[in-house]
C-alpha cells in the first residue's frame, strides 16, 4: 500500500515534476505534505506556492516552465521567443513575457522578468500553444515576434530586430502576408516593408 508521500510523488511526476500548491491541493495533496516533503529534502519550493520535485528533471527550458505556472497570462514574446523559435543566437538573460495592460506587475524573484505591457489586440495576436514537461506555455508565432521586434526595437535593439526578420525570411514556413498583418497591428508595417524591400 502506497504512503501518502508515495502517492503525492506519483501525482507530482503524473504532473510533470512541478506544481502549484492551489493545484496540489485540488489533486489531494495537503498543505502538510507539501511542508513534510519540503522538510525532508524531496521537494524544493520555487516561488510562492509553486513546488518542485528533486528526483524529476524539468524537461526543456526551466525558466519558462516556472513563468508559464506563475503568470498565467504570460505569453514568451522578443528574445525569449527567438530563442524559443531558434531564430537568434543570444541567449536571454531575462525572461521576456508580454501581458495584458489590465494585468499587475507580478510578484516574481526568479527567474528574472522583462515585461511588457499590450492592448488587447496585439497581446491577443499571433499566440501559439506548446507543451514543455507536461506545462502548456503561450508563445507568439515566428512572425508576430518579428513584428514585436521592431516594435520594441528600442529595447532589444534594432540590430536583433534586423537579424530577426533576415532569419525568419530564411525559414521554410515563412508567410509575408502574415507578417505585415502582425506588423500592422503592432503599428510597425512602413518600417518592415522598407527592410523587407531590401532584402527581398
Amino acid at each position: 500500500m502506497l504512503t501518502v508521500k508515495d502517492q503525492a510523488t506519483a501525482i507530482f511526476r503524473d504532473n510533470g515534476g512541478l506544481l502549484r500548491s492551489s493545484e496540489a491541493r485540488r489533486l489531494g495533496i495537503h498543505p502538510q505534505t507539501l511542508s513534510r516533503m519540503v522538510d525532508q529534502g524531496v521537494l524544493e519550493k520555487l516561488e510562492r506556492g509553486v513546488y518542485h520535485l528533486k528526483a524529476f528533471e524539468l524537461q526543456g527550458d526551466s525558466d519558462m516552465v516556472l513563468v508559464a505556472k506563475l503568470v498565467p497570462r504570460a505569453v514568451f514574446c522578443l528574445l525569449s521567443a527567438l530563442s524559443f523559435h531558434d531564430m537568434t543566437t543570444q541567449i536571454p538573460r531575462k525572461v521576456y513575457i508580454a501581458l495584458p495592460q489590465s494585468v499587475k506587475q507580478p510578484a516574481i524573484g526568479h527567474p528574472p522578468l522583462d515585461i511588457v505591457w499590450l492592448s488587447d489586440t496585439p497581446y491577443g495576436a499571433g499566440i501559439g500553444h506548446h507543451t514543455i514537461g507536461g506545462e502548456t506555455i503561450r508563445v507568439y508565432r515566428k512572425a508576430k515576434t518579428v513584428a514585436d521586434c521592431f516594435k520594441f526595437r528600442n529595447k532589444v535593439g534594432e540590430d536583433v530586430a534586423i537579424e530577426a526578420l533576415k532569419d525568419y525570411m530564411r525559414q521554410p514556413d515563412r508567410d509575408i502576408p502574415e507578417l505585415l498583418e502582425y506588423a500592422g497591428i503592432d503599428r510597425v508595417r512602413s518600417i518592415v516593408e522598407t527592410y523587407l524591400k531590401v532584402m527581398v
